[in-house]
């Protein structure tokens, strides 16, 4: 016999407390600090830890002006060097790789950092773009309603010149 089980947890106690709107309890109030779901422990603080915090080594500056294209090509350039030591070494001295291999994932490290450290920047341009791109579609969407209501006002005046003359034939005959 095969035992079933719900995708999702079943909904909390208090949705009871929703029947009635009037008469309904104030939801719980938004977490605030730590939370645990499944096991893990999470935050609601929204930053990026030092490299410090994580226990790694920051191998570009500290500081709120960093050249990120600099120091991302720099470190690019490291560990390239470091691909090309890490291959001589694989040839000389097969034992002594893995200085090698650790160096190099601190330095991948360093660049996964910085570019999360972008990330905020990129949110920022990525709904800049998005707003400026809805207000071009509703500046089009304004201009098509003006475009056929000046269509509709000249069909109407021609109607009603039409018309016109209709009526003045007609009381002519």
């Amino acid at each position: 016999m095969a035992t079933t089980s719900a995708a999702y947890p079943p909904p909390p106690p208090y949705y009871k407390l929703y029947k009635d709107p009037a008469s309904a309890a104030s939801p719980p109030p938004p977490l605030q600090g730590t939370y645990s779901v499944f096991g893990n422990t999470y935050t609601t603080d929204d930053t990026l830890p030092s490299l410090e915090e994580v226990g790694l080594r920051q191998l570009y500056p500290i500081g709120p002006n960093i050249d990120y294209k600099k120091e991302l090509k720099a470190l690019n350039r490291e560990l390239v060097l470091q691909m090309m030591e890490l291959a001589d070494v694989l040839v000389e001295r097969p034992s002594q790789y893995a200085r090698r291999v650790e160096d190099m994932g601190l330095i991948l490290r360093n660049m996964h950092h910085l570019l999360n450290s972008l990330r905020p920047h990129q949110a920022r341009a990525t709904l800049i773009r998005i707003l400026e791109t809805q207000v071009q579609r509703r500046k089009q969407a304004v201009e098509e309603v003006h475009k056929r209501r000046n269509e509709a006002r000249s069909l109407l005046q021609e109607s009603t010149a039409a018309l016109e003359t209709q009526l003045s034939q007609q009381r002519i005959v």
